[in-house]
């Protein structure tokens, strides 16, 4: 079946680091390489949001009740468990979710783990985007498992993958 290119809409909600053409697309290179990847082949709309600590922390107490700023956080749209009685797909266009990155604290894991910023923001979105296809590491130890198997086979694809295979904890 044909791939059909995501439409990925980017926002940045922060004025700490610069947002360049080349890590939007490297982002949208995340999305899309997870997307084939994972083989889904609806037609399908993701947003990014670039923001910064204070906006993740506070976003990260809101909706998790974790009082701390976080890396990534994923907001998906649909219910892949199948406990919901609604389609999976049911619109010409499905809208997965959001993907919420703080690229300061990308940029500070990308020091500790002595990896680029930019790779540490493709990893991010890799995760984020395993999270909005239905993957969630918090499950259990299989389905953690399973999810940095998928991450790890991911960034390999895009040439990123890191010697040791260490990652954030995200």
């Amino acid at each position: 079946m044909q791939h059909i290119p995501p439409m990925i809409y980017f926002m940045n909600d922060q004025d700490k680091l610069p947002i360049t053409y080349k890590l939007k697309m490297l982002t949208r290179r995340a999305v899309e390489t997870v997307i084939e990847h994972e083989q889904y082949n609806n037609a399908c709309e993701v947003s990014v949001t670039y923001t910064d600590n204070e906006k993740i922390h506070g976003l990260n107490l809101q909706y998790r009740q974790v009082d701390r700023p976080t890396d990534v956080l994923s907001f998906p749209m649909m219910d892949f468990t199948g406990e919901s009685d609604e389609p999976v797909a049911d619109e010409p266009v499905v809208s997965l979710g959001d993907i919420v990155i703080s690229l300061e604290k990308a940029a500070e894991q990308a020091n500790e783990f002595g990896h680029s910023f930019e790779r540490e923001v493709a990893f991010l979105t890799v995760h984020s985007m395993l999270h909005l296809l239905g993957y969630d590491h918090e499950t259990s130890e299989e389905e953690e498992r399973d999810m940095r198997a998928r991450q790890r086979v991911i960034m390999e694809l895009m040439g990123l993958s890191v010697e040791g295979g260490e990652e954030a904890s995200v």
